[in-house]
């Protein structure tokens, strides 16, 4: 499978093979879901907390006595009922997090990459040849490239010039290869890689891919 490589002008110099285990895998919609969900679950800080009737202050005297007073009876005007009482039901402290076992997550990065170049919003960049780190050299780069969606640019490794250009650009995501993700894949509707990132991700995820095949039952011989 061959993707075609542009440059910063926004030409198109040259072309790259990529592997078909990576970039041509048929999409599996109940997994990228469940991934996806794992990820914004283990996103969550889960640190909302609410007092009971037994952790706020005062409470302690009856407001009233019991009986002849025409009011409904009341233990302590620090009940649920009350202004300033405790919360019945309310959130507490608690982890959020999914387990995401490594086979998941690897297909459903597979699977969204892979729907990302079938739709054309998969672009692979030769290198990002930025004069100085600025952020109007990335817009420049982005407007030569035709990119006015939202934008996640995926590097080999982290490149500071490509970080403190496109930080202050809405809608623009830069992450090294070894961090992608389906859900930021997800959230971003294009996805522009170097030729240098495309092969990282082939070594982390393509390889993984092809052992997988070759490790499943009644594929080998006797």
């Amino acid at each position: 499978m061959q993707l075609p490589i542009w440059n910063s002008a926004g030409e198109t110099v040259d072309t790259i093979e990529v592997s078909e285990s990576l970039f041509d895998v048929p999409m599996n919609q109940a997994l990228v879901h469940q991934v996806a969900v794992a990820h914004m679950a283990n996103a969550r800080q889960g640190t909302s907390a609410t007092k009971t009737r037994g952790m706020v202050s005062g409470g302690g005297a009856k407001p009233w006595k019991q009986k002849h007073t025409g009011r409904a009876r009341q233990g302590s005007n620090r009940a649920p009922q009350w202004r300033g009482g405790g919360i019945v039901f309310g959130p507490h402290p608690r982890d959020y997090s999914q387990r995401i076992p490594k086979k998941m997550n690897r297909g459903a990065i597979r699977c969204v990459l892979s729907e990302k170049a079938r739709d054309e919003k998969l672009l692979v960049i030769n290198e990002f040849q930025l004069s100085q780190a600025k952020t109007r050299e990335m817009k420049q780069l982005l407007a030569n490239l035709g990119i006015t969606t939202p934008a996640l640019i995926v590097t080999h490794i982290p490149q500071m010039d490509v970080i403190l250009s496109a930080r202050n650009i809405g809608r623009v995501k830069t992450i090294p290869a070894a961090q992608l993700n389906a859900l930021d894949m997800l959230n971003y509707d294009r996805v522009i890689m170097t030729a240098e990132a495309v092969r990282r991700a082939e070594e982390l995820w393509a390889a993984v891919a092809t052992e997988a095949v070759a490790e499943a039952p009644g594929q080998g011989g006797s």
